[in-house]
């Protein structure tokens, strides 16, 4: 007998009161088949043919397999994958509850990544740098829903729904192009993911205001804008009191993680809790995706970041380009080809929204052109979090389809002009054009043994140690090995170069690591003059392989 499978599934659902889902199961199973191969292998194409991201092919797959092409197509004995309802939302609340899950695990891993002290150190820098961006590219959105007739005046939300998707930044898609360049720590590359994550924010917060707008608006009733005013500034005054009160409890939240005794659990429960408060956030009139956002960011202090992180990473995989998917099936290639002309107008105005509200902010910032064009480009894709709020907007009503499509093309166009363009711009010097402190001061332990054997077999013994004290050592690389060790507030990296073990820390925890890397090196002599007493190895490896026979 099967009680969860075969027959008696329906009998058992009917009897509940259910029906029979056995159909719509069946049907549900194949579109989420048909999505999970589409998006990875779209995603995964336009990664090694084309040296794009793969959002790019996640997005176009999604497209193709959609309701309005070869989703609506007829299947013999199913009919069509993804019937278009004949009014409505265009996929069923259930692909859409999936895609929503996947962008809150998106935004709660980005907060997880999300370097506080880099933040908090550039806050000066990157808050400029953001909120110019976000005012140049604000206007940017209003002007382009004016000029081609898309609202009938600068607060119709349709105008404001494309301010705010101009308004987004990816944090992703700049950090693998800086990481790839070695720029990720640079001033340059710190000042775009800080400036990246404050736009973000705002833009979250402007979309609730956005969908408040629309829903005060509906019925042709005057929308009430002092009430408006002070859902807005309650709006800020939440997120920010969530922000501090995050980053004062997010220790104390990881050591009750730890406390339950498994990194696993403790991956879940995280997650738990981002949805938790990704609940409570949407009940005060803001987006769920900050909630998520915002565990993340408090959690990233952790000593276990990338352990919570490393569970979920799975989930994510699968996930996230599903989310990417199905924002594509919402688009119709019809309305989108017929606003191909204000879609491309509206590109480029957002990308010089970018360029010139981010960079001119770092200019004055003490950058230099190259720097500052560093900077505005780095800030001008909009990637995922633009895709979420597309999503939000057309769910809610406050976008239509010309509008949405707009929306979802310019975000895919700036996730394939700009990444190129900054990989080319960080090839040159310094962005700088007097000196900013970029770090903390640090401290190297350098050493130099006599092989490369020795040194591989060295590092291990120095990571067991620190993890003997409770310390985390995560690998960040695999060639060439380079880990990070954390605990509390102390974050080292050890690296292995051939025959050189380099350990780097805070000055301020130097005569800690020096005392680690002390204590495994006289270990270490005692383990030499141990093997130092055989006095015939090979005699005794001769006797192993006489045992074999």
């Amino acid at each position: 007998m099967n009680p969860i499978g075969g027959e008696a599934m329906p009998l058992v659902l009917a009897a509940a009161g259910g029906g029979d889902l056995g159909p719509a199961m069946q049907r549900f199973v194949l579109q989420m088949a048909v999505i999970l191969l589409a998006a990875r292998l779209g995603g995964r194409l336009t990664e090694r043919w084309l040296r794009l991201p793969a959002v790019v092919g996640e997005l176009v797959a999604g497209i193709l397999i959609g309701p309005y092409l070869l989703g609506g197509w007829s299947v013999p004995g199913l009919g069509p994958l993804f019937p278009l309802p004949a009014e409505g939302f265009p996929i069923t609340p259930e692909l859409y509850a999936i895609a929503t899950l996947a962008s809150l695990l998106l935004l709660f891993l980005a907060g997880l990544e999300t370097d506080i002290d880099l933040f908090l150190r550039f806050s000066g820098a990157g808050s400029l740098v953001g909120l110019g961006g976000l005012v140049l590219s604000m206007a940017a959105g209003i002007g382009t829903a004016l000029v081609f007739g898309l609202a009938d005046h600068a607060l119709d939300p349709a105008a404001l729904f494309l301010g705010v998707v101009c308004c987004a930044a990816s944090v992703g898609i700049p950090a693998r192009v800086l990481a790839e360049r070695r720029r990720t720590d640079s001033p340059e590359g710190v000042t775009i993911l800080t400036g990246a994550v404050i736009s973000d924010v705002f833009g979250v917060v402007l979309l609730a205001v956005v969908i408040a707008v629309a829903r005060a608006g509906e019925g042709g009733e005057p929308v009430p804008w002092l009430r408006l005013g002070g859902m807005a500034l309650r709006a800020v005054v939440i997120w920010v009191a969530c922000t501090v009160i995050g980053v004062v409890s997010g220790r104390r939240i990881g050591r009750a993680l730890k406390a339950l005794g498994s990194l696993d659990v403790a991956a879940s429960v995280a997650l738990g809790l981002a949805l938790l408060l990704a609940g409570a956030i949407e009940s005060v009139g803001l987006a769920m995706i900050l909630g998520a956002y915002l565990l993340g960011f408090s959690l990233s202090r952790t000593d276990m970041v990338h352990e919570i992180r490393r569970p979920l990473r799975g989930a994510a995989q699968v996930l996230v380009p599903v989310f990417f998917c199905v924002m594509g099936m919402l688009i119709d290639p019809a309305v989108l080809w017929g606003v191909v002309g204000a879609g491309l107008v509206f590109t480029a105005v957002s990308l010089a929204a970018k360029v010139v509200g981010c960079g001119l902010p770092a200019w004055f910032r003490g950058f230099n052109l190259r720097g500052a064009l560093r900077i505005g480009m780095g800030m001008s894709p909009r990637g995922e979090v633009a895709l979420i709020a597309a999503g939000i907007g057309l769910s809610s009503g406050v976008a239509g389809p010309e509008v949405f499509g707009m929306a979802v093309g310019m975000a895919l166009l700036t996730v394939v002009i700009a990444p190129p363009v900054l990989a080319r711009l960080l090839d040159g010097g310094s962005g700088l054009r007097r000196g900013v402190a970029a770090h903390e001061p640090t401290a190297e332990i350098a050493l130099d043994l006599p092989s490369a054997d020795l040194a591989e077999f060295l590092l291990g013994r120095v990571q067991r140690i620190f993890r003997d004290e409770e310390f985390f050592v995560h690998a960040l690389s695999d060639t060439p090995p380079v880990f990070q060790i954390r605990k509390d507030d102390m974050v080292f990296t050890l690296e292995l170069s051939e025959a050189r073990i380099r350990l780097t820390c805070p000055k301020r925890f130097e005569h800690i690591a020096r005392m680690m890397v002390l204590e495994e090196l006289l270990s270490l002599k005692d383990l030499a003059e141990a093997a130092a007493q055989l006095r015939d190895p090979a005699a005794l490896g001769g006797r192993l392989v006489d045992r074999l026979f």
